[in-house]
């Protein structure tokens, strides 16, 4: 299970720090704003690894998500949580990270302010078993085939729209 009383920053919409949350409280329908980092893994043949989010996650149990997205902890910054959620998640050290830009993405019990890379990576991939439920690289055809259908995170959905839904 998730560390509940893990501290976040509370951002404005331009990503400035106001104050700190517990992960509890950041989810728990307030909906108070705090930051994320996502990053889009894709091999050379333009195919896009997902993750499967394990059953025990209390957001979006079971479903498949973008390579790696984590919360930014309460003092580090937006480039150091990438790089210690892409270890953390993937097992992968050396990757560079385009930065594709920013939104606020509002669900049920959270809002959070998306910090969107995206990297192209032909190495090997080690989903961690305490993270992820596992992992593998789909099409594009394949994820507009299953977009709608339950199968993703309605966050993972929108952003791949937002940002490769023109591919």
């Amino acid at each position: 299970m998730d560390n509940q009383n893990e501290r976040f920053p509370i951002v404005d919409e331009n990503g400035n720090v106001t104050g700190s949350i517990s992960r509890g409280q950041a989810h728990d329908g307030t909906k108070i704003l705090h930051p994320v980092v996502h990053l889009h893994l894709f091999n050379s043949q333009g195919m896009l690894y997902l993750q499967e989010r394990p059953q025990w996650k209390d957001i979006q149990p079971g479903k498949w998500d973008t390579a790696t997205g984590g919360h930014i902890d309460y003092g580090e910054s937006v480039e150091d949580a990438l790089v210690r959620e892409v270890l953390e998640e993937l097992g992968i050290t050396t990757f560079t990270p385009e930065y594709l830009g920013k939104y606020i993405f509002e669900g049920k019990r959270e809002r959070e302010l998306v910090y969107v890379f995206q990297t192209v990576y032909d190495g090997e991939v080690l989903p961690a078993p305490d993270e992820l439920a596992g992992g593998r690289f789909f099409s594009p055809d394949e994820i507009l085939q299953k977009i709608g259908k339950d199968y993703f995170t309605p966050n993972f959905e929108d952003e791949y729209m937002k940002f490769f839904g023109n591919r």
